[in-house]
């Protein structure tokens, strides 16, 4: 990505916003905007392009809101390339920690055996799906599989069950459906006992009926001879002309075909599922079938009566069942073990290795931990599955204090920490999302907005630090946005932000400008040009700190008359400015201003109205200043006016607008209107302006069409 063109209408409060990024010389940008600009507005406009949300004016719905974000081929910028670092986010945690866990060598010949073992045992859950009728999300056959022969993985079940296989097919039982005799209703029925005592009756009365069977007994029931029946068949016995005899307790009947010995254990299976007593037994069964959740298995039963006396054993029925299924797909099922018994080894092998990797994500703690100053440590207790069975990272925290430390959930940990460790824990989460980016080589347009705000210095500089790093990676193109005037200039400097690419954000009824940063350092610029009547002003509140510190008392008390309106106020002219200027700073001993004769104070109200015609895009600090000073220089003259006591004026040593404005609340309660506006002028002139001038940031965040309505109504009040 080149380029980026932006161009954003009815966006969260940003009437119109048209500016293309250019990232062919560098790859950062720093955006300054004013508290209310549109900073956060501009920020969640990237943030919706991320989650491919729509971005809408939340205050103003029915207006059509257009976003278009794309690069320099005119193509919109993909999600999955944008990436914002909000200021803080409690609840973000990145969700590919996971990815920095994995080595690739370790990982690739992992899932190379595993794929082979999940082949066959894919073919073999296929034939099981379509034998048990098992074809839901939730049953499934590998679950009702867990459920009777237990296990944590379904390959070891599946490895494990083969001693439990019989070794010749029962087709009565692979032939039944799984599903229509076991889910959540009927299981539920019969583990509530409410059939126990009916279906022992059942089973009582069919042995009784066994036993006087001419040809069958327990011991050698229908099914047991069809089994027999079955391996004769398959064997060629009959075909070679044999025959069996049947004793059916007085004769024995010779049998010489596999047809009629079938056909004669079917019809005395009939004949005793037929019986009158045995029949009584079932319907007492039926009975307590009734219930519509119960009525289909209730009509499976009554096809396949056969199997009512399996059922007071069902867990041990059901086992026999899936059994069954196995024998039936014998082929399919030793492919499986054969495969998984392979790999099994590879991938003991490979998991042992994995739990003494050394990944990304040591590293990334490794940084946070050398950097980040907080209370506690962290470590992965699962990292072996993460790498390679892609479970979720469980991450434990070690809170540690002078005397001890303990483990502790993530929870209780934010209940524990100060914002700005909270903060902290924030910022390495942010780090394992930035890490996999870097790692993936993907391409991101990387948003920070404000990421710095409320951190302590330490942790704010190693941000900082961090920030170059990740942004002198290649695939990386950021766009730095604050409202903190010393963060844009730091991070600027620390990050070599060329100068095109440091701008300021204006707003003219919502429609905001990016302009380039006019100057890095106002008090060098205001110095070099202070011949000039806007820095000539601008810079008295700075030099008069250097008087004050440098113990110049009488260039300090002087300079302070042009903030306060003082006794001599109004007699200090232009050329007095110039001895002092000369003075203090010794690079312009030889400064020469112009008129000479004329009154700072009124060159400072000259100024203000040259400023208030101007566009609001083009205000830079020294503007802010000049109204500052002109606004409360105009209220004093106004509350001096009114009060009319010199003592009092003259006696005031520190504090004197607010001083003057009790003094005014107290004598002219009435005058409502006036009060409101003086207590603006308190509110919206900081004392930058005169006690620490090194640190204008309050005045910067100021909307320069703020102070030039107050400056405004502040004069006409002094007419």
């Amino acid at each position: 990505m080149e380029e980026l063109k932006v161009s954003l209408e009815y966006c969260y409060g940003i009437k119109k916003l048209d500016y293309d990024f250019d990232f062919k010389t560098s790859p950062r940008y720093s955006i300054y905007a004013p508290n209310g600009f549109m900073k956060t507005s501009l920020s969640k406009c990237f943030m919706d392009l991320s989650r491919n949300s729509e971005t809408k004016d939340k205050v103003f719905p029915e207006r059509a809101s257009k976003r278009a974000i794309k690069d320099e081929a005119g193509v919109d910028v993909s999600s999955e390339n944008v990436f914002v670092i909000e200021p803080y986010n409690a609840s973000f945690s990145s969700e590919k920690v996971s990815l920095l866990l994995v080595n690739k060598v370790l990982k690739d010949e992992y899932e190379k055996a595993l794929s082979k073992i999940d082949e066959k045992r894919s073919s073999l859950i296929g034939k099981l799906k379509q034998l048990t009728g098992l074809t839901g999300r939730s049953n499934t056959p590998e679950s009702e599989i867990l459920k009777c022969f237990g296990g944590d993985s379904i390959l070891e079940a599946l490895d494990g069950m083969e001693s439990d296989i019989p070794m010749t097919e029962d087709k009565r039982l692979s032939g039944l459906v799984y599903s229509e005799i076991f889910n959540d209703k009927t299981l539920s029925f019969l583990e509530s006992g409410n059939i126990k005592a009916e279906l022992l009756d059942y089973i009582q009365k069919y042995d009784d009926l066994i036993e006087k069977s001419p040809i069958l007994s327990k011991s050698f029931n229908h099914y047991h001879a069809k089994v027999v029946q079955k391996n004769l068949a398959d064997n060629g016995f009959f075909s070679a002309n044999h025959s069996v005899n049947l004793f059916n307790g007085q004769t024995k009947e010779e049998i010489s075909s596999a047809d009629q010995l079938e056909q004669k254990i079917e019809d005395e299976k009939k004949r005793i599922l037929a019986d009158d007593g045995l029949q009584k037994k079932f319907e007492e069964i039926d009975k307590k079938l009734k219930n519509d959740d119960l009525r289909k298995f209730r009509d499976y039963l009554f096809d396949n009566k056969d199997i009512v006396a399996e059922l007071a054993d069902y867990e041990k029925f059901r086992r026999n069942i899936l059994l069954s299924y196995l024998v039936n797909q014998i082929g399919p099922y030793k492919e499986f073990t054969s495969e998984y018994r392979a790999g099994k080894s590879i991938i003991e092998k490979v998991i042992s290795a994995a739990e003494k990797e050394k990944t990304d994500w040591e590293k990334v703690v490794e940084v946070f931990n050398s950097r980040f100053t907080v209370p506690f440590k962290i470590e992965i207790k699962n990292q072996g599955d993460v790498i390679l069975k892609n479970a979720a990272p469980f991450v434990a925290f070690t809170f540690v204090d002078s005397e001890n430390s303990n483990s502790i959930p993530r929870d209780e940990l934010l209940s524990v920490l100060s914002q700005g460790e909270r903060r902290a824990l924030y910022i390495l989460d942010i780090l394992f999302e930035l890490n996999v980016r870097i790692k993936n080589g993907t391409k991101t347009l990387l948003i920070v907005d404000d990421i710095a705000d409320s951190f302590d210095y330490k942790n704010k500089y190693s941000i900082v630090e961090y920030l170059k790093e990740v942004s002198a990676s290649h695939n990386f193109r950021c766009i730095f946005m604050t409202h903190n005037f010393d963060f844009h200039r730091t991070i600027s400097g620390r990050l070599d932000i060329k100068r095109d690419k440091r701008l300021f954000a204006a707003r003219n009824d919502g429609n905001i400008t990016l302009t380039q940063e006019k100057y890095h350092s106002p008090f060098e610029f205001w110095k070099n040009n202070i011949d000039r009547s806007r820095f000539t002003i601008s810079a008295i509140p700075f030099v008069r700190n250097l008087a004050e510190y440098c113990g110049w008392q009488d260039e300090y008390l002087k300079l302070t008359s042009l903030l306060h309106i003082k006794n001599d106020s109004h007699t200090i002219t232009v050329k007095d400015l110039e001895v002092i200027y000369s003075a203090i700073l010794k690079d312009k001993a030889a400064l020469v201003l112009p008129d000479h004769g004329k009154s700072v104070i009124d060159l400072v109200f000259q100024e203000a109205d040259l400023i208030i015609p101007e566009a609001d895009a083009s205000a830079e600090l020294e503007s802010k200043i000049i109204l500052s000073i002109a606004i409360r220089l105009k209220a004093e003259i106004f509350m001096i006016g009114k009060i009319v006591d010199k003592a009092f004026v003259g006696a005031i040593t520190k504090n004197q607008t607010q001083k003057l404005f009790e003094r005014f609340q107290s004598d002219f309660p009435q005058e409502r209107d006036a009060l409101m506006l003086l207590g603006q002028v308190n509110l919206m002139t900081p004392e930058n302006i005169h006690i620490n001038s090194f640190m204008y940031e309050p005045i910067l965040d100021l909307g320069i069409g703020d102070l030039k309505r107050l400056y405004t109504d502040v004069k006409s009040m002094t007419k």
